[in-house]
Formats: C-alpha cells, structure tokens, sequence
C-alpha cells in the first residue's frame, strides 16, 4: 500500500478511535484538525461548531495563529468560513488577496499571519450543518480534487461523531451535545492559559502538554482542563510528564 494510502487509512482509523462510548468530543475535534494538516496541503486547520442560537464558535484549531485567524473572521462575520456555514457549500480561495473585494477585512487580517489561501468544507449530516472545517495555507494555491475530497471526508466522520443517529433523532439531545462540546472549548481554553503562565509556554505548547497528560492518564481532555481551572490539579503536575519546548 502506497504512503498516502496508509496516512489516509491511519487518519480514519485515529478518528474513530475517539468514536467509543462517553468518548471525548474536544479530543475528537482536535485530532481531525491535526489529521488535515498531516494529511492535506495546507499549513493549518481550525474548526468551528454552531451554538443552540446559531452562532459560530471555534472548537478546534491546530495553532493558535489560526485560531485566533478564526475568531476575527466570526467576530467581523465576514470570511470563508462564515459563508461556508452559511451555504453549506465548500468554498475554495487559492488566493487570498485576489478575493480582497470579496472579503476586505478577513483578506487584510489573512495577509498580516502569514496566510495566503483557505478553504473551508462544511460540517454537515443529511439537510444539517453545524459548522466549518477551515484549511489555511502559507502560499498561494488550489487544492486538489482528491484533497477536497478527503477533507471532506475527513469532516463528514466527524460530523457523524458529534451528531450520531440517536442525537440527530432527537432534538433536545443534539442540542444538549453540541453545547457540550461548545462548552469544553471554553474550559480548555482556560486550562491552556494556566499551563502557559505556568511553565511559561505558548497556546501552542500548552494544549500539547493538556493533551498528552490527559492521554497519558486516560482521562478526558475536558475532564483534565476542569480540573487545571478549578484548581484541583496543579499544572506542574500537568508538566512534568513530558519535556515541553519553551519559547526563547
């Protein structure tokens, strides 16, 4: 079997991995936003999910570059992103700044972190979209065919995670699971601020020691977060373990 083949079966086995039962959404997310960007050509991927109001949040990036990419975009309501989920439809801008018109304000913001194209599929099951995967990348540049397709793919897994059938039945319990997940972002965005004033990291280091000590202990990554906010887990304890590289 080629490489390509056994990265692809790889990130597809990794994925339903984390679809076990009380498995853990925050985990899920992050390990498709990581698979993208092992997988696909792009620098960088984040992930946004619906609210009970229908509002975009940001569950799931794998940098902080990107995620705060993201939240400016949903901020200003303006971006790929934002008409992805609205749409329901992929949209595809192999360059950025050749979209200026289109999205002025994203385009500027873009262009000042470094990135130079998006694209960004839905998160969707049946009539129902509950979000965006965004693929960022440094260059210019399309996306193949093959590559849509399997980022695609890649999201409508997860998408069946978060909405399985018993969930999708049922309205109360989606709406229940997607606050869920949204709720864990928050929690382990606290966490991840601890960790870094802590051991004096980035997001970036902070989330991969949160994630390793949680993965290491098997315990849920929004269980460990809970704990590092409310105080009872110390964070030297999260960062121990593991050697975590420290901003010079």
């Amino acid at each position: 079997m080629p490489d390509r083949e056994r990265q692809v079966t790889r990130a597809f086995v990794a994925l339903a991995d984390t679809l076990v039962d009380d498995y853990d959404v925050a985990d899920l997310l992050h390990t498709l936003v990581v698979q993208c960007v092992e997988l696909l050509d792009v620098a960088a991927a984040g992930l946004t999910l619906a609210d009970e109001r229908g509002g975009l949040q940001v569950l799931a990036s794998s940098t902080e570059q990107a995620r705060l990419l993201e939240l400016f975009q949903l901020d200003i309501d303006e971006g790929p992103c934002v008409e992805c989920f609205t749409t329901s439809t992929p949209v595809l801008v192999a360059d950025i700044a050749a979209a200026a018109a289109r999205w002025p304000r994203f385009a500027a913001e873009a262009a000042r972190d470094g990135f130079a194209s998006v694209h960004a599929v839905p998160m969707r099951l049946r009539r129902q979209t509950v979000g965006a995967l965004n693929l960022f990348g440094h260059s210019p540049g399309e996306l193949s065919a093959d590559d849509v397709a399997l980022a695609q793919g890649l999201a409508d897994t997860a998408t069946i995670g978060i909405l399985h059938e018993r969930a999708f039945r049922q309205g109360e319990l989606l709406s229940e699971q997607l606050q869920t997940a949204l709720n864990s972002r928050v929690i382990i965005e606290q966490a991840k601020g601890v960790l870094a004033v802590s051991g004096q990291l980035s997001m970036d280091a902070a989330f991969t020691a949160l994630r390793g000590y949680a993965r290491r202990n098997n315990r849920r990554l929004s269980d460990v977060a809970r704990a590092l906010a409310d105080r009872d887990l110390a964070p030297t304890v999260v960062l121990a373990p593991s050697t975590v590289s420290r901003p010079r």
